[in-house]
């Protein structure tokens, strides 16, 4: 199996590129759906986060209160970059797994994993090829204003938070440009899928 990364920055259009990509047949892990597992009622993951931050960032049910947890964390670099080290080694273990069984299943397809992060966790690093999703920044900006309700401010402050667009395309193997729409990302993104492919193929 052809093991591929693709990232991007908040509000460029991954969901939608990684869509294409399910509809082509690859197999699509995301790290949110992932990031979700791993913390889970009785987890480890969510053990290892309560002994660091204690457990008022959990619920009454026991399970994380996502919001308490990311207005400690959002402010905060030392935090967060603590909260990800606890949970990277746990998401990177479970994206590890669905690939390896799908590669039971299907040892010609192409797995792609959707981590936002995996430039700055170093995960990219143990993928055959990475794929960066970006769009122009002022696009960017009017895409997180609609879909989060944020003020200008509030956008363009998610955003600054962020490894830069331009940091980002430097890693890449392939680049996918969502500025001008669906009908053009659509496009290159089965340009790139056909690249994929062929590259597959030499790897068997």
């Amino acid at each position: 199996m052809l093991r591929v990364g693709l990232t991007g920055s908040i509000a460029v259009g991954k969901s939608f590129v990684t869509s294409v990509f399910a509809e082509l047949g690859c197999h699509i892990v995301d790290a949110d759906q992932t990031a979700r597992e791993v913390v889970l009622p009785g987890s480890t993951g969510l053990q290892a986060i309560v002994a660091s931050f204690g457990s008022e960032v959990l619920l009454p049910d026991g399970s994380l209160d996502r919001k308490r947890m990311a207005s400690i964390v959002f402010d905060d670099e030392n935090k967060r970059q603590l909260l990800n080290s606890i949970l990277h080694p746990f998401i990177i273990a479970r994206q590890d797994e669905l690939l390896i069984d799908w590669e039971a299943i299907d040892p010609d397809g192409i797995g792609i994993v959707d981590a936002a992060l995996m430039i700055e966790s170093g995960g990219y690093k143990r993928f055959d090829k990475l794929i960066v999703v970006f769009c122009r920044p002022e696009v960017q900006l009017e895409r997180l204003i609609l879909r989060n309700s944020f003020s200008r401010e509030e956008a363009q402050c998610r955003i600054d938070s962020q490894m830069s667009q331009e940091e980002k395309q430097r890693f890449a193997d392939f680049l996918i440009d969502t500025s001008d729409g669906f009908e053009p990302a659509r496009q290159r993104t089965i340009e790139v899928y056909n690249q994929l492919v062929t590259l597959r193929r030499k790897h068997q």
